[in-house]
């Protein structure tokens, strides 16, 4: 998730699913959103599609300096 500063609005994107994007003006109405777009996005795949999707390992934050 990231918000976009020229529209104000919250962009939000999974990564390993092909299609899976949505925006909204609160945190509360992307997470709705997502949720909404993933099951979209599921119902439209075929179980050998779902099953070959990328294994999520997990999200690591660090800093760089510049």
């Amino acid at each position: 998730m990231e918000k976009d500063k020229e529209s104000n609005l919250y962009i939000g994107v999974v990564p390993n699913l092909p299609g899976a994007h949505t925006q909204a003006r609160t945190l509360d109405e992307l997470h709705v959103n997502l949720k909404e777009v993933i099951e979209l996005c599921l119902e439209e795949m075929i179980t050998k599609e779902i099953e070959d999707l990328p294994e999520f390992i997990g999200v690591q934050h660090f800093s760089v300096s510049l």
